[in-house]
């Protein structure tokens, strides 16, 4: 199956016992471990950017999750943002067009009339390619544990509106 043919769905759609299994899979069970998950910690993922990507055959071939996250400056002032992923693709699936046709899947459905940024952790050439993310102004960024601050992305229309250092986490507001 092609990009082209990609069919995705809500990922509310699938059972979540499939949707960790893929997620075990394409990044292994210690991916709970990893500083996004700190990020996000106590969230759900939000609906209405959430997909999934079903094959010819109708099995659950990878998937997208974005969560309301927000970046708290100095002042104690929280910025919402959504967080973009993870994006996971079964291994032998990938380099199928899944992981793009699910990423621009999730940032269509934005809403163009109040958009927030974008936060990912991501390999910034790729994303920044194809989808804009930039790793210019995160660099007083920080998140509740570690990470490559090369690899702290975030897209948005307005940079100048995003403040210059804070702590990245959920989004209690």
């Amino acid at each position: 199956m092609s990009a082209t043919e990609t069919v995705l769905i809500p990922l509310d759609n699938v059972d979540p016992a499939l949707v960790e299994d893929l997620l075990d899979r394409a990044f292994e069970p210690e991916r709970r471990t990893r500083t996004a998950y700190k990020v996000r910690e106590g969230m759900d993922w939000l609906p209405g950017l959430s997909f999934a990507a079903i094959d010819a055959e109708q099995q659950l071939v990878g998937t997208i999750q974005c969560w309301p996250v927000a970046l708290t400056d100095e002042n104690g002032r929280a910025h919402p943002m959504i967080m973009v992923g993870p994006v996971a693709v079964l291994p032998e699936q990938q380099g199928a067009g899944y992981g793009k046709a699910l990423m621009t899947a999730a940032l269509a459905a934005l809403d163009p009339r109040a958009p927030l940024p974008q936060v990912m952790i991501g390999d910034p050439e790729y994303y920044g390619r194809f989808w804009g993310f930039t790793n210019a102004g995160t660099a007083g960024w920080n998140l509740p544990g570690p990470y490559d601050k090369h690899r702290l992305l975030v897209r948005c229309d307005n940079p100048a509106v995003l403040p210059k250092s804070g702590m990245l986490g959920p989004w209690l507001g």
